[in-house]
C-alpha cells in the first residue's frame, strides 16, 4: 500500500496525551503541511495560531470547556454539568485554525485541519480535532487573544488541532460499512 494512503487509513484520534511537548521542529513541519492545504481559488485565507505555552493552552482549553458547557446546557443540562474540565485531553501543543470570512472559509479551514492531523500521524505524533473554535474566538477573551496577535479582521474559528503523544494506545475505530456507492 502507498505510504500516504497507509497513513490516511490508519490515523486515529488520541483521547489522553502525555504531558511532554512535541519539538518545535515537529510543530513547524506539521504547520507547513497545514499551510499547503488547497483553498478555494487559492486564496489561502486560513490562519494558523500555534502555541506550546502551557498557560495559553490551558486558557484555550478552559474557554473551549466554557463554550461546550454553555451549548450543552441548552439541550442537556446534566451533560453540561459533567463535561470534562479539559476538552484538550491534556495536550499542551495546540494549533487553532481560523479563517477570514469568505464563502469557502469552513471548507478551506477544514482542509488545513485535515492536513495538520494527517501530517502529525505520519510523523508518529498523535492528535485530535476539537470543535468550538468558532465559539472561543467569537468570545471577548478569544477576540482579545486575536487582537494581541495583530489579527484585527473578522475571522471564523474552524477547529483546534491538539497534538502530543498518547498515554495509552487505543484501537482504531471500525469504519462504518455501506457508505460508498458506485454508479
Amino acid at each position: 500500500m502507498n505510504e500516504t494512503v497507509k497513513n490516511l487509513t490508519t490515523r486515529k484520534s488520541c483521547s489522553e496525551f502525555k504531558p511532554e511537548h512535541i519539538t518545535r521542529e515537529e510543530l513547524d513541519e506539521i504547520i507547513a503541511a497545514g499551510l499547503n492545504a488547497p483553498s478555494g481559488m487559492n486564496m489561502q485565507d486560513p490562519i494558523i495560531i500555534a502555541t506550546q505555552d502551557d498557560e495559553t493552552a490551558a486558557k484555550l482549553s478552559a474557554l473551549n470547556a466554557e463554550a461546550a458547557k454553555a451549548s450543552l446546557a441548552k439541550v442537556n443540562p446534566e451533560a453540561a454539568a459533567n463535561f470534562p474540565s479539559d476538552p484538550f485531553y491534556g495536550s499542551r501543543d495546540v494549533i487553532a485554525v481560523v479563517c477570514k470570512k469568505a464563502p469557502t472559509a469552513v471548507y478551506d479551514g477544514s482542509l488545513v485541519m485535515g492536513n495538520l492531523l494527517n501530517a502529525a500521524w505520519s510523523m508518529g505524533i498523535d492528535s485530535r480535532w476539537i470543535h468550538r473554535c468558532k465559539e472561543v474566538f467569537a468570545s471577548d477573551e478569544g477576540k482579545a487573544i486575536l487582537a494581541k496577535l495583530g489579527i484585527t479582521e473578522e475571522v471564523e474559528g474552524i477547529g483546534f488541532c491538539v497534538l502530543g503523544h498518547a498515554k495509552t494506545e487505543k484501537p482504531k475505530t471500525e469504519i462504518k460499512p455501506d457508505r460508498v456507492y458506485y454508479i
